[in-house]
């Protein structure tokens, strides 16, 4: 084990952020336990608690605690292709050094486990900027389409997880529902769980030990009886929350979704898009650095505003369906 370190800040790094600090000048300490460490308080400027985003000063002192000397496992580097970093750089919308938005294509999922081994994060090495590269804020589902927020530093990765848990973040998605709803806006309460045996991979309303799920929607066309243009926005963030308010409660799935019955017979020979029609559109919240609000909006994928098209229904609309709406 190592001892106690003291360091004194540099006339170079004059102005550094702690956390990129410690990756440039204690390169022995692994990104997670600086992090782990700044949390406990137990690295100090000057001898008092030092924070992620702390702004050094030259002459200031750095005390690093003992840290453990442990041998470290092998890790299989991915290193990535030209053609994958062009990839994943064509989907970023917005970068503006601390937050990373991505317009998500369909099939691609967002983070890997259960088997999952093409997902958007294995790119994240390729938007490395002074040494860190963006993690995830929040998912989308595999075949949901759309944006995706990233962020870079730890301080940004906290401040928006808290605005995503608080219901601080309006997200805005687009969807085509095989048949109509019966009312042309309303707010679906139902709590949703995980189904047990063999439809554990499902998600459903469960009154009893289910988890608190709302989810608004506006009706923003219609094609007669068969199809509805449906704007929602999930005031919490359950799994497949959409999908399943609008299949189980709403009694009109999201259009080519397999998993909640979203096939309609009567849209059959209608050459659409043979993927689930759910985009998340827009998404509204404060950033989390300078405090600005940012507005942004994924166009729909090409595939998906052929569907539109097909059905008469506008892919350029540009109303809020919610401005109405109390934003709590």
């Amino acid at each position: 084990m190592s001892g106690v370190k003291l360091i004194k800040v540099g006339p170079e790094d004059d102005g550094q952020r702690l956390d990129r600090w410690l990756k440039k000048c204690v390169p022995e300490l692994p990104y997670g336990l600086a992090q782990k460490l700044i949390r406990k308080g137990a690295i100090k400027i000057d001898g008092k608690k030092g924070k992620t985003d702390t702004r050094l000063s030259a002459g200031q002192e750095i005390r690093i605690p003992p840290i453990e000397d442990k041998p470290e496992k092998e890790k299989k580097v991915r290193v990535l292709t030209d053609e994958e970093r062009a990839y994943i750089k064509s989907l970023v919308i917005y970068d503006d050094g601390d937050l990373v938005i991505f317009n998500k294509p369909s099939g691609l999922a967002s983070q890997g486990g259960g088997g999952v081994e093409h997902h958007i994060d294995i790119y994240f090495p390729a938007l490395e900027k002074d040494g860190m590269a963006p993690r995830l804020i929040h998912r989308l589902d595999r075949d949901t389409s759309g944006l995706l927020l990233a962020a870079r530093s730890a301080e940004a990765v906290r401040r928006l997880g808290k605005s995503f848990k608080d219901r601080h973040v309006r997200k805005i998605y687009w969807a085509v529902t095989a048949g109509v709803p019966e009312q042309n806006d309303g707010a679906v309460r139902a709590p949703l769980a995980k189904a047990s045996g063999p439809f554990k991979d499902k998600m459903v309303i469960d009154e009893k030990d289910g988890k608190f799920a709302m989810t608004d929607f506006v009706v923003i066309d219609r094609m007669g009886k068969e199809a509805a243009f449906i704007a929602f926005w999930p005031r919490t963030g359950r799994t497949h929350q959409i999908r399943v308010h609008a299949a189980d409660v709403m009694e009109c799935p999201v259009l080519g979704d397999d998993k909640y019955g979203g096939h309609s017979e009567a849209l059959e020979d209608l050459p659409l898009a043979p993927r689930l029609h759910l985009h998340a559109r827009r998404l509204v919240f404060t950033h989390p650095i300078d405090r600005k609000e940012i507005d942004i909006t994924a166009p729909l994928p090409e595939e998906l505003m052929h569907s539109w098209k097909e059905l008469g229904f506008d892919p350029s609309y540009k109303g809020d369906p919610f401005a109405e709406l109390d934003e709590k």
